[in-house]
């Protein structure tokens, strides 16, 4: 009985401790602000820090943002705004079943419609904010092929 409750007791103590060390290793925002910009550099592109913080870079003349959220810091969050603009109601319908078609679709990304316009964003969580190096070439391709998925179905 007393190893059973020492084993249990062990697995706490491993627990909490795994946990506290994630916890700090998550970086303020200015920290992870950093880690884009410099990673991005290091891809060949300019990267700057927007008025709301988040970090902004151009590829192929569109513009994508890498979202900085120090309140959840296992989440990974990149974005591609104003792909398409929605003019009429009529076009609405339209891209809402496009949407769905290419998130059913597509690995990972995520396409939604803001005001009237249709944003594609790439969401996970990885298991520290680092991670992101990793996957971002491979989240581009999944961000470039919800895209086309989605303009496939709009002029299809």
């Amino acid at each position: 009985m007393k190893k059973i409750v020492w084993a249990g007791l062990m697995i706490v103590i491993s627990a909490m401790f795994m946990a506290s060390a994630a916890m700090a290793e998550s970086l303020n925002k200015e920290a992870l602000q950093n880690l884009y910009m410099e990673y991005l550099k290091g891809e060949g592109y300019r990267p700057e820090v927007d008025e709301d913080g988040d970090v902004m870079f151009r590829r192929e003349g569109k513009i994508y943002f890498l979202f900085v959220t120090e309140d959840d810091s296992d989440f990974f969050r990149l974005v591609l705004p104003n792909i398409w603009p929605i003019e009429s109601i009529e076009e609405n319908l339209q891209v809402l079943a496009a949407a769905d078609f290419s998130n059913a679709l597509s690995k990972v990304s995520k396409v939604y419609t803001v005001n009237d316009d249709v944003w594609v964003s790439i969401e996970m969580f990885l298991p520290s904010q680092k991670d992101f190096s990793q996957i971002f070439r491979r989240s581009m391709e999944a961000l470039d092929n919800g895209v086309a998925n989605f303009v496939r179905k709009m002029q299809g």
